[in-house]
């Protein structure tokens, strides 16, 4: 064999070689947990302890589990502002689990190896074993990194407009409910139950709320985490009267209907403001699609009679 034939099967080498050594990496994590180290998870969650969520996960799942704490590890923020935008950021997206951080940063990581391996391959498949080859690996990976990233914040962008339309009619009935007699908390019950099926984002966020205000946490804190979980303003503007109006005494009722109005007002605002672009917008299509028809048929006949006019001189 020739040094020709063994320069161009040392891409494939490569390839094989790095994908070996990733299956090694995965392999490391245990396929197994020991009953000392069952029973240390059952302590330090107590929601493993019930009979109906003791469902034990097998195949891909157990071992994602499994391999996310010590994927993690390595893109874990240094310090706690870091640590509190990322929770936000995936809180805005829907996810607020305790463990969510830690799953997408395994992801991330995962992203990252996986986009150096397939980009890596391409590069060594097509290029060689060249800088262009290494640089493919390269750019696959920071593709891999931040792609996460990238769907995380589409989705919060997605579901922060989603919670923004739903909210006047969940306040109007908010209203309703607490001018008929109920309390904030049955008031805020009732509006999720009711909502339930075409506004879901806003009601799971209510339902969360009632949750920890069931389990006795301090109101102000709920309503303060409750904006800081959606990330709309007008829902922070909302926990902030809620609170201002705990805190004082004042009526609930009147400060509920206040922000009602000035949010209709504020979506009328928004409705008007899109149809005044309206005609903005139209100019595009207008001049690519509609002017050009609108030139051949006035100006063609015109034109063929000037040319033939010039081919009988």
């Amino acid at each position: 064999m020739d040094i020709s034939q063994i320069s161009s099967l040392l891409p494939f080498a490569v390839f094989g070689a790095v994908a070996a050594g990733a299956w090694a990496v995965f392999n490391m994590f245990p396929s197994s947990d020991t009953r000392v180290s069952e029973r240390l998870q059952e302590l330090k969650d107590p929601r493993k302890r019930s009979g109906d969520i003791e469902e034990k996960a097998t195949g891909i799942g157990s071992a994602l589990k499994k391999a996310a704490p010590a994927l993690s590890k390595a893109l874990t923020p240094k310090t706690g502002l870091e640590e509190n935008k990322l929770r936000v950021m995936l809180a805005n997206a829907g996810f607020s689990s305790p463990l969510a951080s830690t799953f997408f940063l395994a992801l991330k990581m995962s992203a990252l190896l996986g986009g150096t391996i397939l980009g890596g391959g391409i590069g060594l498949f097509w290029k060689g074993f060249t800088t262009e080859g290494l640089l493919a690996a390269g750019i696959g990976g920071g593709l891999g990194m931040f792609l996460p990233d990238l769907v995380v914040r589409l989705m919060g962008y997605a579901r922060k407009g989603r919670i923004f339309l739903s909210l006047p009619d969940a306040l109007d009935l908010l209203v309703v409910c607490v001018e008929a007699g109920l309390g904030l908390d049955a008031a805020m019950r009732r509006v999720a139950e009711e909502l339930s099926d075409g506004a879901k984002d806003i009601c799971d966020e209510i339902n969360h709320a009632n949750f920890q205000l069931q389990m006795g946490r301090n109101r102000r804190e709920v309503l303060h985490d409750l904006g800081v979980r959606t990330g709309v303003d007008d829902v922070k503007a909302l926990a902030a009267i809620l609170i201002q109006a705990d805190k004082f005494g004042s009526s609930i009722a009147q400060a509920l209907r206040v922000q009602s109005d000035s949010m209709r007002v504020k979506r009328s605002q928004l409705a008007e403001e899109k149809a005044a672009m309206t005609a903005v917008k139209m100019i595009f299509p207008l001049v690519l699609f509609i002017f050009p028809g609108i030139f051949v048929v006035l100006v063609g006949p015109a034109a063929i009679m000037m040319i033939r006019q010039l081919l009988t001189t």
